[in-house]
């Protein structure tokens, strides 16, 4: 689409939206205003306001981890882009495809080094698969699809547009039509036979990430293991787990370094589908980083940009396991009804208890969540979304996200107190937009996993000042009021019939809900 009157921002929305990008989460500044003209007068992008730019960047990960594409981010210079950086990060470590639409000065002022200039290329590049300053209003449209294409590209890429405000406002922009996008990589088809030699008996082990933890690729999974005897396991964080009733159930290897490494040290062999060989989350003292038995044959069929249901189907080929009965199918398990104090295990049973049929639960429950994967196996059928990158802040955002894309389905965010403070403006978008999400504040007013970890590098009998600093109880907070003020409906809970009631409650709200679970 040519049009001589069309400025690059016009051009810019035009072509986002030819290119299937129909949400942008935004936050933006000045420099970004004839983009937002844009989105005003022209028709098809729904924009999200965001109050705090890292709530923006993890509500565009939670949309692609759901809608399967991306959506886009709208972010003010070099400082806005770096408030986002932190969900970026997470968002590159799960595979999500973000567009971001990052605004600078005009080509003729950076030269005068204002007070916001700084290297926003700069500042992009370790969280972005893609990076590019559009030059002209011309070249705009040519970029932003580019851009696109970028981000769709398996398993799904973080890409950054830098628009300088002059090729936004400039006349002579050129809307670019929708470019194909590129096939996923192909899996090893030199290693399938290997793989499919060392599936063979309970000390094998088919280690599943990515894509390949959909329900019909964990089915194939499950076939596989009934026919070989292989155990399987997923990745600690997932960016998108399908479990539940009926499903075929696959455990994470754990988190804490310890029980990893007994988990999978009956493992000779391990065939890596989607997944990456286990390494411990951090370096302990007196520790191994790998996680996986000395002399373990590691064989890797398929990275997470490759086409895992193909390589999946394959290796059921190989194994002889197409058509046998997938085991691990998990049967439907509700737990009784709790009563009494809200303690690790009950709290699990009762959100087991409670998860709706094909909901969508946001974790970043961090220390106080150990418990649930096992609990929640037989509850009803739902998706589980996991914080790939470990910078905390990552619940309330996505939950926007997935709310966004998938408006008939019901979100629960299980967020610690602490990871909540980081992105809380987030409950503000939740009530602008009436979202459909239920959250769960796990209040107990600290940095619980940070208490674990000082013990994890050897630190013994820490003093005063040590639990000080990982405390959150000076003063302690308010999440009833401070929901409240951003148009969020909250209470706060100390005991099990309560704590259920409540959540029925959140779940049978239209909009956000909010729960203080005092721990």
């Amino acid at each position: 689409m040519t049009d001589d009157k069309m400025n690059g921002a016009e051009s810019l929305v035009h072509t986002l939206l030819a290119n299937g990008v129909e949400v942008c989460f935004t936050n933006p500044g000045t420099s970004e205003m004839h983009f937002v003209a844009a989105l005003d007068h022209i028709a098809g992008m729904r924009s999200v306001l965001a109050l705090q730019e890292g709530v923006a960047t993890g509500a565009a990960d939670g949309y692609y981890r759901m809608a399967g594409k991306p959506a886009s981010t709208l972010l003010h210079l070099g400082p806005g882009l770096a408030n986002g950086v932190s969900n970026l990060h997470n968002a590159k470590k799960a595979g999500s495809g973000v567009v971001n639409i990052i605004g600078e000065h005009a080509s003729t002022h950076i030269e005068l080094d204002a007070p916001l200039t700084s290297d926003i290329e700069g500042i992009a590049r370790p969280v972005s698969h893609w990076v590019r300053t559009s030059v002209s209003s011309a070249t705009v449209g040519k970029d932003a699809a580019q851009a696109v294409q970028a981000a769709r590209r398996a398993p799904g890429q973080i890409a950054s547009l830098i628009l300088p405000s002059d090729t936004a406002w400039d006349e002579g922009g050129v809307a670019h039509a929708a470019l194909s996008p590129e096939e996923p990589a192909p899996f090893a088809h030199d290693m399938l036979a290997q793989a499919a030699a060392a599936l063979d008996g309970p000390e094998s082990l088919l280690l599943l990430g990515g894509a390949a933890l959909t329900e019909s690729n964990l089915e194939m999974a499950g076939r596989i293991a009934a026919q070989s005897g292989c155990k399987l396991l997923s990745e600690w964080a997932n960016a998108r787990l399908e479990r539940g009733a009926g499903r075929v159930a696959v455990g994470r290897v754990p988190y804490p370094i310890d029980i990893a490494l007994e988990v999978l040290k009956p493992f000779k062999r391990i065939v890596l589908l989607g997944a990456r060989a286990p390494i411990g989350f951090f370096a302990y003292p007196g520790k191994p980083a790998v996680l996986t038995r000395e002399g373990a044959e590691i064989i890797a069929l398929a990275g997470a940009g490759a086409d895992l249901g193909a390589a999946l189907s394959a290796l059921g080929e190989a194994t002889g396991a197409s058509h046998t009965p997938p085991a691990h199918v998990t049967q439907a398990s509700v737990p009784a009804r709790q009563s009494g104090p809200i303690t690790l295990d009950a709290l699990a049973a009762v959100i087991a208890r409670t998860i709706p049929e094909d909901a969508i639960v946001v974790d970043e429950s961090v220390t106080t969540g150990r418990a649930f994967s096992p609990a929640t196996a037989g509850a009803a059928k739902h998706t589980w979304l996991n914080n790939c990158g470990g910078s905390i802040g990552y619940g309330l955002p996505v939950s926007i996200g997935a709310a966004v894309a998938c408006p008939d389905r019901k979100v629960m965010a299980l967020v610690g107190d602490g990871s909540a403070m980081y992105t809380v403006q987030a409950l503000w978008s939740m009530a602008r937009e009436n979202l459909d999400v239920t959250i769960l504040i796990f209040a107990n007013h600290s940095y619980k996993i940070l208490r674990g970890e000082l013990t994890n590098v050897g630190v013994q009998n820490p003093g005063p000042r040590a639990i000080d600093m990982l405390s959150l109880d000076r003063p302690e907070l308010q999440w009833v009021p401070m929901a409240n003020s951003m148009g969020v409906a909250a209470c706060q809970v100390r005991d099990c019939e309560a704590l259920e009631s409540a959540i029925e409650t959140g779940l049978a709200t239209a909009g956000p809900y909010l729960i203080q679970v005092e721990l």
